[in-house]
């Protein structure tokens, strides 16, 4: 049997194990459809598995000098396991999720810096799924710039694949899988006509409100990794409370992360007033980090040219590349900053924090300032992990998070331009994620139960937000 055969073969059958269907659907991006492919039930059928990793094999993996092949989890797996066994090459398999114990590896498997990975993958609409696998396989030192798929929706995946330096070979399109389906009397020609029609409609994605989901939901819409990390320790401690550290002594520093760290979420340092500073300390803080499932924050500031923040972020005497979950960023200094960054982190399993407003009175920030930085951000999605700003028509993207300081239970102003509001206000009016507290904690005579009061707070107002009952 010939490739093409074989190519008809699998689309017929395809179809009568429901694997493709028609009607109308909405997509879980909320996308509407006339056409659904849930290529999950293939395991079920051994002989579709097979004739889909013969095909994959002739297609692009009999000749792949590649060191390794990944399955983008979890519909592509099997496919990667039977591809690996028959080409005789090494799997790699990537975690939705790090493991909160352990290595905490993203990637298992045995690999080096600098080796190949050829990644599977079975229906690709955006890309966005594939291009999370690429990140983490990057992010290991791994070269991941090829993606064998099943099924290419012909909306906008290539492209976007294309322009992460990933190119991409599909064994169908949809224009061809519907070509065979209607040759073969499956479908009629009008529904084929219809299926034809939507792909040369731009597609619409609707606008959802992001502060009305869960964060588990959102953790799903984000292609950031330390943005879906905080949703997913948010929601799995109830915290959505940002500790941040303003003390001067490391030891200090370390016993109220001891005291609080089941309570947050998050720990914002600022390691260049610490006196005492010594690679210890950030051991310490780590081994911290790890024990209470939280993610630190250097709120750094970057605001320089791109090459010189390269050297900030990765030398120097704190290293922050090293340590740091997240860093804060202007984006006065324009588009390089985010380019250089984007490169020092390729390997790194870290996110930016673009500062679009400030909490601080009289700050310069202008409207048309703001609305400039989340546009620059829109061009770096696997970068960013959201914007330190005071209200929710900031941005829309439900997989970005609000990082909003300068709360404390009562408003108030200090002495030196420093507003705070209410968690009530930034919450359930302002659209905050993560609320930062400092010195409402720092400060109290017990800085636990002055956390535990915050979380508590916090955490109820985020729920009645979500539970849309906002009065």
């Amino acid at each position: 049997m010939d490739y093409d055969t074989k190519l008809e073969d699998l689309a017929l059958s395809l179809f009568n194990i429901d694997a493709v269907k028609f009607g109308d659907f909405t997509t879980k991006s909320g996308i509407k459809t006339p056409v659904y492919f849930d290529l999950r039930v293939i395991v079920s059928y051994p002989e579709v598995m097979e004739l889909i990793s013969d095909l994959l094999y002739e297609f692009a993996v009999k000749d792949n000098k590649s060191n390794h092949l990944c399955g983008v989890p979890y519909t592509a797996l099997p496919i990667a396991t039977l591809l690996s066994v028959k080409a005789k090459k090494s799997m790699l398999m990537r975690r939705k999720e790090a493991k909160s114990y352990g290595t905490k590896k993203m990637v298992e498997g045995h690999y080096n810096s600098g080796d190949t990975c050829l990644i599977i993958e079975d229906v690709v609409t955006s890309g966005s799924s594939v291009l999370e696998t690429v990140n983490d396989l990057r992010k290991e030192g791994l070269n991941a710039d090829e993606a064998i798929i099943i099924l290419d929706r012909e909306q906008g995946g290539r492209k976007n694949l294309e322009s992460n330096s990933v190119k991409m070979k599909s064994l169908f399109t949809m224009t061809k899988l519907i070509s065979i389906l209607v040759a073969h009397n499956k479908i009629t020609p009008q529904v084929g006509m219809d299926v034809a029609n939507y792909l040369q409609s731009p597609v619409t994605i609707p606008v959802i409100d992001r502060i009305l989901l869960p964060y588990e939901k959102r953790a799903e819409m984000t292609t950031n990794l330390a943005a879906k990390q905080l949703f997913n320790i948010m929601a799995t401690k109830k915290t959505n409370l940002c500790l941040s550290v303003d003390l001067t002594s490391a030891t200090d520093i370390l016993n109220l992360v001891e005291k609080v760290g089941e309570h947050i979420c998050m720990v914002k340092t600022h390691i260049d007033i610490i006196e005492d500073f010594s690679d210890n300390f950030i051991t310490n803080l780590k081994s911290l980090a790890q024990k209470f499932n939280f993610l630190i924050l250097e709120d750094r500031k970057f605001a320089d040219i791109g090459n010189t923040v390269s050297l900030q972020y990765s030398k120097g005497l704190y290293k922050v590349g090293q340590w740091a979950d997240c860093v804060t960023v202007h984006s006065l200094p324009g588009e390089g900053i985010l380019k250089a960054l984007n490169a020092s982190m390729n390997e790194i399993n870290q996110g930016v924090f673009l500062l679009a407003e400030m909490s601080c009175e009289g700050n310069l920030i202008t409207p048309d300032y703001t609305e400039a930085t989340v546009k620059m951000a829109a061009k770096y999605p696997n970068l960013i992990t959201g914007f330190v700003c005071q209200k929710k028509e900031t941005f829309k993207d439900p997989g970005l998070i609000q990082f909003t300081p300068g709360v404390q239970l009562e408003s108030s102003k200090d002495n030196l331009g420093q507003v705070y509001n209410t968690p009530e206000k930034v919450i359930l009016e302002n659209g905050a994620d993560i609320v930062v507290v400092g010195r409402g904690i720092v400060a109290a005579k017990s800085p636990e139960s002055q956390a535990v009061i915050y979380k508590d707070t916090l955490w109820k107002c985020y729920a009645k937000r979500v539970s849309g009952k906002i009065e």
